[in-house]
Formats: structure tokens, sequence, C-alpha cells
């Protein structure tokens, strides 16, 4: 079994767990399902060279990264930095997150934040909607076409935009469909957690225009940003890169001011 493999298996436990005890009515009460979402894909379409920044206390490849920053400081210092978006960990077991960074990081920005989660049931990202999130992510190697169909769609329909995650072509080939709106090219092996670009270098050619390309994990440089822009990428997840300082807002501006002085 897997790394990931675990993740799943504990994660359906968890979402089975919670429908008992949070009903779906209760989510939906929220004061923030009426709220209208921010356009991550409008952010990237409209902008250069945008850094979609990471808040990640730990992995299950790296152990502990930082659990020294408030969400909020983190957060905030990404808002300044000039981030198109951010993504926020929300998985307690493996990644440190929860649902209250969730919350906590909605109160602390107004631009785009990503529910970086396992997803495996509808109920997931209704719960997304009811903490703050502006889009889900969806996994295409832990998901069925008729699964990522159905999760796409709950996800429109309650104003969540939606970034699928692909690692190789096959998982390209089985999900694509009109409900999604960006396409993130994973550079990490979930199975073996190595790292490499030439992932997003080798898929980009193959995700149709009509998508925002987005590239995650791995990207620790300008040169990274630059290198993969010439693939078409217009959106660039870095998390590690930053929260492994001891200021992550602070290295956020840093990268991001030699990215746009490239």
């Amino acid at each position: 079994m897997t790394i990931l493999d675990k993740i799943i298996a504990d994660k359906r436990r968890e979402v089975l767990l919670k429908k008992t005890v949070i009903p779906v009515k209760q989510l939906e009460a929220s004061v923030f399902f009426e709220r209208q979402a921010v356009s991550l894909s409008t952010n990237l379409r409209e902008g250069t060279r945008g850094i979609i920044a990471e808040h990640k206390r730990r992995s299950p490849s790296k152990s502990i990264i930082n659990n020294g920053f408030s969400v909020e400081d983190v957060i905030k210092g990404y808002d300044s930095a000039g981030a198109a978006g951010i993504s926020v960990l929300t998985d307690a077991k493996y990644f440190g997150g929860s649902l209250e960074d969730l919350v906590l990081a909605r109160a602390s920005t107004a631009i785009p934040l990503l529910r970086k989660e396992f997803i495996i049931d509808e109920y997931q990202i209704i719960e997304a909607k009811a903490n703050g999130a502006d889009l889900i992510l969806l996994i295409a190697s832990v998901l069925t076409r008729n699964e990522i169909e159905s999760f796409s769609k709950c996800a429109k329909s309650i104003g969540l935009e939606v970034l699928l995650e692909i690692h190789n072509e096959q998982e390209l080939e089985k999900s694509l469909m009109p409900s999604l709106d960006m396409i993130g090219v994973n550079n990490r092996n979930l199975a073996t957690f190595e790292v490499s670009l030439n992932n997003s270098k080798a898929l980009s050619a193959r995700i149709p225009s009509e998508f925002v390309k987005i590239s995650e994990s791995g990207i620790s440089s300008v040169e990274d940003i630059v290198d993969l822009e010439h693939y078409g990428f217009k959106g660039f997840l870095v998390g590690e890169t930053f929260m492994k300082t001891t200021d992550a807002g602070q290295a956020a501006a840093d990268f991001i001011k030699k990215v746009q002085q490239r």
C-alpha cells in the first residue's frame, strides 16, 4: 500500500464520521455560503507569472516543514507579496492542516483560496464552500471519470472553480471535460514523492488551451518559472520554498519581485 492509498483510506473514514456529526444543511447555513467566489483562473489568464503560494505545515515526504507560523501571518504575507492565489492544506493527519486554517485564511485575505484536500465525496465540496474556499482540487489519480464529472459539476453549481490535478497522460485523457477550469500538473509522484519539472514539460502540449495550465511542486527558482512559461503554464504552485524559511511572506515577496523583474 502506497502513502497515497493510506491517505485515501483514512480520508474515507474521516468523511464518513464527519457526515454523522455535521449535516449538509448545517454547512449550507454558513455565512460563507452566499459569498461570491473570486476567480483564480481569471487572475491567471489576465496576469503574468501567477504564483499560487501555499500554506503547508508538514508533508509525508518532508515531515515538519514549519509549525512556527500563524496562519494569519502567512496569508497576509502572501497577499502583500502579490500572490495570484493561495493554497491551504486542510488535511490534518498527514499535512497538519485543518478547516480552521481555511477559515482564518479567508478572514485574512480577499484573493482566491484553494482548499487543497483529498476530495473523495461531494460532502467535502460543500464543506469547502462553507469554510470560505473559492476553488477545490480534484486529484485524477484517486477518482474515476464519473467522480470527476460529478464532483466538478457539484462545485460549479455552488460557484466554486475546479483545479484538476494530473500526473500522467492517462489521467489527463480520462479527465478532460467542460466542468473543469484549470489543469494542474503535479511534478511530485504521489506514490514515491520524487519530484521532476520534466513532468510538466512533457504533458504541457497535451493540455487543451481552454484550460489554464498550472505547474505544481518542485518549483524553487525564478529560472523554473521562466522555463515553464515557455510550455504555456500560467500558474505556479509554490509552498515549501516559502514555508521552510523564517518568514514565508517575505520569502514570497522576494521571489515574486524577482519573477516580475525577469
